[in-house]
């Protein structure tokens, strides 16, 4: 499996809830074209523990979406590059909610 993990801030006229709907939207829409195998759910960072030591980022918000392997995952970045409707829409939708994203990628070994 390949992965990709989100860190992001929610703009502030935005709610988790709003958020969570669109990316199961976008969710939905990349399952039926075979461009993602899944999205875990949506969590908000513990910056009150020791174990937490990661100081470089400051996003609130992050989730993991996965891939059967990287060559899906490429084609999934095919497709938001085309620009094509609807996964325009339904991207942007996602998109216009948050700020500060990061991706970190790896590959089960």
């Amino acid at each position: 499996m390949f992965h990709m993990l989100t860190c992001f801030n929610l703009k502030p006229e935005f709610q988790i809830d709003e958020f969570r709907k669109a990316a199961s939207d976008f969710t939905t829409h990349m399952k039926d074209r075979q461009l993602v195998h899944s999205m875990g759910s949506i969590g908000r960072r513990q910056r009150d523990t020791i174990l937490d030591t990661d100081d470089e980022r400051d996003q609130e918000y992050f989730f993991i979406m996965s891939f059967q392997d990287r060559a899906q995952s490429d084609l999934a970045v095919e497709l938001i590059l085309s620009r094509e409707e609807p996964g325009l829409s339904i991207h942007n939708a996602v998109n216009s909610m948050i700020t500060d994203h990061i991706f970190i990628c790896w590959e089960d070994l």
